[in-house]
C-alpha cells in the first residue's frame, strides 16, 4: 500500500470557523439545559454555569491557540502533548482520544440525533439505534470524499443551525413571561451535584473547540487561521449559549424544565410555533446535530492518521491510507465510526460523554502548562495569548475545578476512565518492542546479504 501520504492543504478561514462553530453547537445546548439546572438548583446559577463554562473554554482556546500556531500539524492535542512532554504522554493523549473520547462523543451526538429523528417521524424507540447508526454512516460516506466536501457540509449546516437558534432566542427573550433570573427548582435531587457539576455539563455542550487543531496540516496558513478560528468561534458560541439559556428560562419555568429533561427544547418549539412550526424547528435542530456529527467525524480520524504515521496503533500501515484523489483518511474514518457504533450499541453514550470531558481536561491541563515552557524556549510566536499569564492561569484553574468536581461527583467513573487510558501503556510498549524487533531483523538481513 505504497503511496504519497500527504494531506491536502485546502481549508481556509471560513471553512475553519464553520468547523469550530459547527462542531461545538450540536446536541449539548438542546439536551443539557435540564441537567445544568438540576445541578445548579436555580436559574441564576444555571446561566452563570453556561457563562463560566464558556469563559473556561475561551481561556483554554486562547492558550491552545498560541501552542497550536507553533505546531501547525495534523494531530492536535496528541502532537502538542508529545512535543511538550515526550512520546509516552503524547501517545496516551492520542490513545485516549482515539479509543474512548472520540468514539463516545460521536456515539452520544449520533444517539441524540436518532432520538430526534424518531420523534420527528413519530417512530417508536426501537428505531433510535438504527437511525443513529444511519446518521453516522451518512456522515462517514461524506468524509470519504475530498475534505472540501466535508468542510462545505459544515458551512451549510452551520448556516442552517442558526435558524432554530435565532428562533429560540428571539421568541424566548421577547415573548417569554418569566424572569430568567432567580427561579429555584423545588425538587432538588440529592445526587444532582453542585455548581461544579453544572459547569461540567455545559462543557459537553462546548466540547469540540480543539478539534479544529487536528486539521492543522490541511489548512492554508495555519499559523494565522487556527488562532482566529478558535478564538472567534468560541466567542460566538459563548454568546449564543447564554442567549439560548436566557430565552428558554424566559419561556419555560425552571420547575417545568427540570421535569421535561431532554424534551425541553422540543416542548418550547411546539408551544411557541405550533405543531408545524415545532416540526420545522426540530428539523433545524436535527440539521444542527448532523453538522456537529460531521465536525467530529471529519476531525477524529486525523488523530488516528497522525498516530498511525508514527506506528503508534495496531495496523498502522492500513490506517495511514489516503484516497488517491481527495487525500482523505478513509480507513481511519471507518475505524472511528466502527468504534462509535459499538459504543452506541453496547454502552450509555450520555454518561460516557460526561466522563470524557473529565478525561480530556486532564490532558488539556498538561497542554495549558506547556505554554509557560514554550515561552521560555521560543520568543518567535505567530500568535501570542493576550493578557498572559492571566489567561493560561484561568484555563488551568478552570480545568482543575472541573477535574476535582468530577472526582467528587463520580469517583467510580473517574477510576474506570483513567484505567482505560492506562491500558494504552502496555500497548505502546508492545508496539515499540515489535517495531524494534522488525528493525533489528531488517539490519540482520542486510548484513547477511552483504
Amino acid at each position: 500500500m505504497k503511496q504519497q501520504n500527504h494531506l491536502k492543504r485546502s481549508l481556509g478561514f471560513f471553512s475553519a470557523i464553520s468547523i469550530v462553530i459547527g462542531t461545538i453547537i450540536g446536541s449539548g445546548i438542546f439536551f443539557k439545559q435540564a441537567s445544568v439546572l438540576q445541578s445548579a438548583h436555580n436559574s441564576t446559577l444555571a446561566i452563570s454555569a453556561w457563562i463560566f463554562g464558556g469563559v473556561i473554554t475561551l481561556a483554554a482556546g486562547l492558550t491552545i491557540a498560541e501552542i497550536g500556531a507553533q505546531m501547525p500539524y495534523t494531530g492536535g492535542l496528541y502532537v502538542y502533548i508529545e512535543k511538550l512532554y515526550g512520546r509516552i504522554l503524547g501517545f496516551l493523549a492520542g490513545w485516549m482520544q482515539v479509543i474512548v473520547y472520540g468514539p463516545a462523543i460521536i456515539a452520544a451526538v449520533g444517539g441524540f440525533t436518532g432520538i430526534l429523528i424518531a420523534n420527528f417521524f413519530n417512530l417508536n424507540d426501537s428505531w433510535r439505534i438504527p437511525l443513529s447508526i444511519g446518521c453516522m454512516l451518512f456522515i462517514t460516506i461524506i468524509n470519504f470524499l475530498d475534505n472540501k466536501v466535508g468542510a462545505a457540509f459544515s458551512v451549510i449546516t452551520t448556516i442552517g443551525k442558526m435558524i432554530p437558534i435565532a428562533a429560540i432566542i428571539i421568541f424566548g427573550i421577547f415573548w417569554g413571561q418569566n424572569n430568567a433570573l432567580g427561579q429555584t427548582i423545588s425538587d432538588v435531587k440529592q445526587s444532582s451535584g453542585g455548581f461544579g457539576v453544572a459547569v461540567l455539563a455545559t462543557l459537553f455542550a462546548y466540547d469540540g473547540w480543539i478539534l479544529i487543531a487536528n486539521l492543522g496540516g490541511e489548512m492554508k496558513n495555519p499559523q494565522k487561521v487556527l488562532p482566529q478560528a478558535i478564538i472567534l468561534g468560541i466567542t460566538i458560541v459563548l454568546t449564543i449559549y447564554t442567549l439560548i439559556t436566557v430565552g428558554i428560562l424566559r419561556f419555560i419555568p425552571a420547575d417545568l424544565i427540570e421535569r421535561l429533561g431532554e424534551d425541553t427544547t422540543t416542548y418550547l418549539a411546539t408551544k411557541a410555533f405550533g405543531n408545524i412550526g415545532g416540526k420545522l424547528l426540530t428539523l433545524g435542530i436535527i440539521i444542527s446535530m448532523l453538522g456537529t456529527l460531521n465536525g467530529k467525524i471529519i476531525t477524529f480520524p486525523r488523530i488516528v492518521y497522525a498516530m498511525a504515521k508514527r506506528n503508534d496503533l495496531p495496523f498502522s500501515s492500513y490506517l495511514t491510507y489516503l484516497t488517491p484523489k481527495g487525500k482523505s483518511p478513509i480507513v481511519a474514518t471507518i475505524f472511528i465510526t466502527v468504534l462509535a457504533t459499538l459504543m452506541l450499541v453496547l454502552f450509555d453514550p450520555d454518561r460516557l460523554s460526561d466522563l470524557c470531558v473529565f478525561t480530556i481536561y486532564c490532558f488539556y491541563i498538561l497542554a495549558f502548562f506547556g505554554i509557560f515552557k514554550l515561552r521560555r524556549e521560543n520568543s518567535n510566536r505567530p500568535f501570542s495569548t493576550p493578557l498572559y499569564p492571566l489567561v493560561p492561569i484561568v484555563a488551568i484553574l478552570g480545568g482543575l475545578f472541573i477535574v476535582v468536581s468530577e472526582l467528587f461527583n463520580d469517583p467510580a467513573g473517574v477510576v474506570l476512565f483513567l484505567g482505560i487510558v492506562a491500558v494504552g501503556l502496555p500497548i505502546f510498549y508492545y508496539l515499540k518492542r515489535k517495531e524494534k524487533t522488525s528493525r533489528n531483523k531488517a539490519i540482520e538481513i542486510n548484513e547477511n546479504h552483504d
